[in-house]
């Protein structure tokens, strides 16, 4: 059985695609990085709650205030990349449910009234969109380079001193430069990672 997707649009977001460690000095733009938002919005969350957050660090002010927290290999990259884009998780994405879930206008005081249920089910869902993210950053032709290695704590009151936002992930994003890419690792096999019952 084939998929679906031509294949150079496999190739484009999965095949040729690799974590990008160095970019070009090529700027992305506002509209491009809405081009990518428009179509990852899309992919589904659970109740429709969409609780990511994206913050663009663009200033070198801004860039500076984030590298200082990013771990110490990750801070070339983070001071050279075009754009950066801070990924988080809304606390209180659930105050948004009636606009986006209309149908069903309970929902955010039945199911997400206590913190700790919308922490945990807002964090699993904004994970899932930044997956999304990073398909739709490749999908615009640019490259990603997502990090996890940063002081989360230190991030979020650099820039989410209100504590209602969580950082996830960072992703650097550009034009790939010269020797952006590693040599792709190994992947488990279809018999090793699936397991049919």
């Amino acid at each position: 059985m084939t998929l679906a997707l031509e294949q150079t649009a496999q190739d484009l977001l999965f095949r040729d695609a690799h974590t990008a460690y160095a970019f070009s000095d090529e700027p992305v733009s506002d509209e491009q990085i809405q081009a990518v938002y428009d179509l990852v919005k899309l992919a589904p969350t659970a109740f429709n709650q969409s609780p990511l957050r994206i913050t663009l660090v663009r200033s070198p002010e801004a860039r500076a205030r984030l590298v200082e927290h990013m771990a110490e290999g990750n801070k070339p990259k983070t001071s050279t990349a075009p754009v950066t884009a801070v990924l988080s998780v809304d606390l209180e994405f659930h105050e948004r449910l009636p606009e986006l879930l209309p149908h069903a206008p309970g929902l955010k005081d039945k199911y997400f009234a206590e913190a700790d249920r919308r922490e945990t089910s807002g964090t699993f869902n904004a994970t899932l969109q930044a997956g999304y993210f990073i398909l739709g950053v490749r999908a615009a032709g640019l490259a990603a380079g997502p990090m996890s290695g940063f002081d989360k704590d230190g991030v979020d009151k650099e820039f989410f001193g209100d504590g209602k936002q969580k950082s996830l992930l960072v992703v650097n994003i550009g034009r790939p430069g010269e020797e952006a890419y590693k040599p792709r690792s190994p992947r488990l096999a279809y018999e090793d990672a699936v397991t049919i019952v």
